[in-house]
């Protein structure tokens, strides 16, 4: 019974950097990957990034090289850099335990955050 509690999206301009955050109600350490996930206006909710508890990253290949996932056990937190920020990143983003075979979301989704790159 985890609860997800993003936060840290803005207006941006392109270029601009955000760090999202996202806070969970209990403890996140068994849990084996956490990631980001993001949804634009219109479209359907897309996987973002992904953190093992063994520090592997993966990254979907439009953000690649521009944001960076990390997480804080002990602060039950995940985290998402976000840099050279491009208008298509405009969404709401979303964290969750990733299912690491499908990339898929497995706990209840949080309220988001929104990210707008706009100039």
């Amino acid at each position: 019974q985890v609860q997800l509690v993003e936060s840290g999206g803005g207006l941006v301009q392109p270029g601009g950097s955000l760090r999202l955050s996202c806070a969970a109600s209990r403890s996140i350490f068994n849990i084996g990957t956490m990631g980001w996930y993001r949804q634009a206006p219109g479209k359907q909710r897309e996987w973002v990034a992904s953190f093992t508890s063994g520090g592997s990253t993966n990254y979907a290949d439009s953000v690649k090289g521009r944001f960076t996932i990390s997480r804080d056990n002990a602060k039950n937190t995940v985290y998402l850099q976000m840099n050279s920020l491009k208008p298509e990143d405009t969404a709401v983003s979303y964290c969750n335990a990733v299912r690491v075979a499908t990339m898929s979301p497995f706990l209840s989704w949080g309220q988001g955050t929104q990210v707008t790159v706009s100039s």
